[in-house]
């Protein structure tokens, strides 16, 4: 039914396969990026002999995602190779393999713990280790790598039917949503059909977002996180000289990581109501500051205990920190190497980057050189103001509200039913243990999540430490479902 690969293998081609011998159970994976990937990775290493475990991906890419697929080679890990591991137990890992590569390969990296390296390059080391896995013996039977968009998932007495495009089907007794990333919504203006512009670019990964832009246009972004930075490097690589205008409601961007530094002191506790936590961060980044220290030391002790204490924090905390203080907290949380803020910093001492804070209001098209008006209104004033640009590129970061995502699969299961989104628009709603929760908020036994559409529940979903850690855990939880082969009766 699918077209085969080398065996042994993974490349761009997806290669599928008929089980060969018995089967105790079939786990399909939506989505090859990342999350998707890993988790195969950790299945195959947790389940048992004669589980088949099937990987899905819509694109031609697979194991990397849109985080790990530019080819840029100025587009950076937001983290060091030291802390890039794709195993807990592993901790360098990925630092071990650059290490292992040829001076040709790593194209003038030096690897070392504290190297911010071209994230393509966490790219190659995922499939890597999925080419290294289905080299064992036995694994590389385990593993069906199928091309396809799945476009529905239907319960059939026992187990799930996935229906994919071209009118094929893959059954499975459960299935794991891995999809990733959607692209950002668009603001919310009077009259959208500026959105249908040729001079608007909803996909900041679009492989037409920058590559035909005069130099010379100005340009907005909307936007001022990590997707927006990488943008202004994409534009600053191929020599663009016109203005750039990043505007978002706060007009905050990420700081730079710490160079060194000294950990902060090890807390006895750490508050899960929302104002004393806030009070406690702030105490200690000034209790650093006065020894010579400074706040990153204070996010970085917080980091791995913060779905702990996500999960502790009643719901109406959790809506205050998304309202009021999320902001603030991603642009000290998601930081960027010295490099890529050098960069930044220079374009808008320069004048040529400037940074805004407003509402987009409306679009004017029509102006004269086939340009576009915005019109926002700038954060604390009541008169509208205005900036003429020859595209405006949405990096607004990924959309989360699963209530108004089109995806086929995202809204076919949300009219069945058979999932929800999450109280706080984040993602679909799960339970601890990573499974999916009914519009009546019946917990299944056949469906499950990994990766940012969990973030109501885990909140910090969006980097490799947090990730690795889910798919670890949902690889064990999903490996002890999986019923042993009955032992065949004597002769």
């Amino acid at each position: 039914m699918n077209e085969m690969a080398a065996p042994g293998t993974i490349s761009g081609a997806f290669p599928a396969s008929n089980p060969s011998g018995p089967v105790s159970a079939r786990i399909a994976i939506v989505g090859a990026g990342f999350s998707g990937t890993l988790l195969a990775l950790h299945l195959l290493q947790r389940s048992p002999p004669h589980t088949r475990v099937i990987l899905i991906e819509r694109n031609a890419q697979f194991g990397r995602g849109a985080a790990y697929s530019s080819g840029n080679s100025s587009h950076l890990l937001n983290v060091p190779a030291g802390k890039m591991s794709a195993f807990h137990s592993r901790p360098l890992d990925f630092l071990h393999w650059l290490q292992s590569l040829t001076p040709a390969e790593l194209c003038g990296i030096t690897p070392a713990p504290g190297t911010f390296v071209p994230r393509h390059m966490f790219g190659r080391y995922v499939r890597h280790l999925v080419n290294l896995e289905m080299k064992v013996p036995g694994h590389g039977d385990q593993l069906d790598l199928v091309r396809g968009d799945v476009l529905d998932i239907t319960p059939n007495g026992g187990g799930l039917t996935l229906t994919l495009d071209r009118n094929r089907t893959v059954n499975a007794d459960r299935a794991v949503l891995a999809t990733g990333n959607f692209p950002p919504a668009a603001p919310s203006v009077d009259d959208p059909a500026f959105y249908d512009s040729p001079l608007y670019k909803a996909d900041p990964w679009g492989p037409d977002t920058v590559s035909d832009l005069d130099p010379d246009l100005p340009v907005m972004l909307i936007g001022t996180g990590l997707t927006t930075i990488d943008t202004i490097i994409s534009l600053l690589d191929q020599g663009h000289r016109g203005p750039i205008t990043a505007l978002s409601r706060r007009g905050l961007m990420p700081h730079r990581h710490a160079s060194g530094g000294s950990p902060a002191p090890e807390s006895d506790a750490f508050p899960t109501r929302l104002n004393t936590l806030t009070r406690a961060l702030r105490r200690s980044s000034r209790r650093q500051a006065a020894c010579g220290g400074s706040w990153h030391s204070v996010i970085d002790e917080i980091r791995p205990i913060t779905t702990e204490i996500w999960q502790a924090m009643c719901l109406k905390d959790r809506q205050r920190f998304l309202r009021h203080l999320r902001p603030w907290w991603d642009t000290h949380r998601h930081r960027v190497s010295g490099p890529v803020a050098d960069r930044i910093e220079a374009a808008r001492a320069s004048g040529q980057l400037r940074v805004r804070a407003g509402r987009i209001r409306s679009y004017r098209e029509g102006l004269p050189g086939g340009l576009v008006e915005v019109v926002f209104r700038p954060r604390f004033k009541d008169e509208l103001d205005s900036l003429t640009v020859g595209r405006v590129i949405n990096c607004a970061g990924p959309d989360a509200d699963y209530s108004r995502i089109r995806d086929p699969l995202v809204r076919t299961l949300l009219e069945k039913g058979l999932v929800r989104p999450d109280p706080l628009c984040l993602g679909l709603d799960v339970t601890a243990n990573c499974a999916l929760l009914d519009r009546d908020g019946s917990i299944s036994r056949r469906l499950f999540a990994v990766g940012p559409m969990t973030k109501g529940t885990f909140w910090e979903m969006t980097a490799v430490p947090d990730i690795r850690q889910q798919a670890e855990f949902l690889a064990g939880q999903l490996a002890a479902l999986v019923r042993p082969l009955p032992t065949p009766a004597p002769a």
